[in-house]
């Protein structure tokens, strides 16, 4: 019995207490894992980029797409600065066109910062999880901002997507089952 009261409590669901013994934390699961995801920070779950150049041709962004099996490539500079983002939607409305898709480059068709929606690895999964929500998207570059002749320059370092939020909730159901 001892073991099941260890992990109930490491779990939360069970406090402890010398000489009071053992008794309900009063916090419920589901509560524990919006907790998590306000802990969690996007640098520990984020996702390797997936970036191409300015120049990159749409061809070879929708191979890159399919390659990597993403729906977002981040678009950056020759120093790895965020330039714009392309979603599938933007790829295949320029396909379902007439132009040469050799010879387009990708940042005719790319959303360009500052209108692109960001979060900072330092930022919690929870703040990430509400980015996409609220602004209907499926990925959030992960950036570093710095400071280059008084501009502020996005550094990317991640990707935060609904499938990393999935693969948090999948985690955290699956070490809160009961043993």
């Amino acid at each position: 019995m001892r073991p099941d009261l260890a992990v109930l409590t490491m779990s939360g669901l069970l406090d402890a207490r010398p000489r009071v013994g053992y008794f309900c934390s009063g916090r419920k699961p589901g509560l524990m894992a919006v907790e998590e995801a306000h802990r969690l920070t996007v640098d520990t779950v984020k996702a390797v980029p997936v970036v191409v150049k300015g120049d990159t041709s749409i061809y070879d962004c929708i191979v890159a797409m399919f390659t990597e099996d993403t729906g977002t490539l981040f678009i950056v500079s020759e120093a790895s600065y965020l330039e714009g983002v392309v979603s599938r939607k933007d790829l295949l409305k320029v396909a379902m066109g007439k132009g040469d898709l050799y010879k387009i480059p990708v940042r005719v068709v790319m959303t360009r910062v500052p209108n692109i929606v960001t979060i900072r690895g330092d930022e919690s999964v929870y703040e990430a999880a509400h980015r996409l929500m609220e602004h209907e998207i499926d990925s959030l570059p992960v950036v570093e901002p710095e400071t280059m002749n008084g501009k502020e320059l996005l550094k990317v370092s991640g990707r935060f997507t609904k499938t990393t939020v999935t693969r948090i909730f999948v985690e955290l159901g699956e070490s809160s089952k009961p043993f």
